[in-house]
């Protein structure tokens, strides 16, 4: 079994982070992003969307999507303490704000990243307006995770889940657009502070 990706990219940090929580080790592949690897027709057989995660398995099976693949280790080393939950409530509260954290945080700081810079402009069309947009997008979003931060001690509830993983990711990678949590955002910059101290993020 193994993982193809590149370590310092978001997605595959949200994999080395949840694997790091469960204390699963997997070999690693890096692939080179930048210089188009993953546009390769040998990559592409292994990924159904061109890009890095990807986990392979012992008998050739592929999975792609950052989140797709920590299910599978969700599932496959089951353990008490789920970081997708537990109990019916927790699982659903836990989905819903990592869909909300993926979708109005995430990508669009990706977004927002790609387009300003043109990173990946050999392949395809970057529009700085909506880099420039994406990225006012993503600010007027931090405070609902801030708000949420100002009644519960993580993202999703009580414990630590995979939530956090993705808003933990978002706060690294936001840095690449001059954002951070500051004083406009108290609860969110605690949280920080202290996530960045777990042995999983410290890496």
């Amino acid at each position: 079994m193994k993982i193809y990706e590149l370590g310092p990219a978001p997605s595959a940090r949200r994999v080395s982070i949840f694997l790091a929580e469960n204390g699963i080790d997997v070999d690693r592949v890096h692939v080179d992003i930048l210089g188009g690897e993953n546009l390769s027709d040998e990559f592409r057989a292994k990924s159904l969307n061109a890009q890095i995660p990807v986990l392979e398995l012992d008998d050739g099976t592929t999975i792609c999507e950052s989140i797709a693949i920590c299910r599978y280790f969700d599932e496959a080393y089951p353990s008490d303490h789920s970081l997708f939950g537990n109990t019916p409530l927790e699982k659903a509260t836990i989905e819903m704000w990592q869909r909300l954290v993926e979708l109005k945080g995430l990508l669009v700081a990706m977004q927002a990243f790609r387009n300003i810079t043109g990173i990946y402009q050999d392949r395809e069309k970057c529009i700085s307006a909506w880099g420039d947009e994406s990225r006012q997008r993503l600010i007027e979003f931090l405070p609902t995770i801030d708000n949420q931060l100002a009644v519960s001690p993580f993202v999703a509830g009580e414990h630590f889940s995979v939530a956090d993983i993705t808003t933990v990711v978002l706060c690294e990678f936001m840095k690449n657009l001059e954002i951070e949590p500051d004083d406009s955002l108290p609860n969110l910059r605690e949280w920080y502070q202290q996530i960045l101290e777990r042995p999983s993020v410290k890496g």
